[in-house]
């Protein structure tokens, strides 16, 4: 009779303790799908822009109310967000940043640093579009 050969059990959620660098590949990928339902609303804006002012009045009357404003708000964030953290994944494949502390490190960076830029970037454009 040959002894069983426990194996070992596949890597998920309950097995792994939550670290930033976790989260962050996570909301990584949540912002890559996000960025495709953004980039259509951004293709209407660009299509109604060309169509004439009764097709932008629209996209206006759209983007001028609350959620149309945190929607591209949130379009903002994910893009600025996922452009960083793809900076880190190139850092990475570079064969830098290893280290605990740099990951960590760079991992702040990408999440602090996008939702600076975003703040930054909506302060501008009210600064240069007069509060509109």
């Amino acid at each position: 009779m040959t002894a069983r050969i426990e194996r070992p059990l596949s890597p998920h959620l309950q097995t792994y303790r939550w670290t930033l660098t976790m989260a962050l590949s996570i909301i990584h990928r949540a912002t890559g799908v996000a960025l495709y339902s953004g980039t259509l609303v951004l293709a209407w804006w660009l299509i109604a822009a060309a169509t004439g002012p009764a097709a932008y009045a629209n996209v206006e009357a759209f983007t001028s109310n609350f959620i149309g404003r945190l929607i591209v708000f949130g379009y903002t964030w994910a893009l600025l967000h996922h452009m960083l953290s793809g900076i880190r994944h190139f850092v990475w494949d570079l064969g830098y940043g290893f280290k605990a502390s740099e990951r960590e490190a760079l991992a702040w960076g990408s999440a602090i640093g996008g939702i600076s830029l975003t703040v930054l970037l909506w302060i501008a454009a009210y600064a240069i579009g007069g509060g509109r």
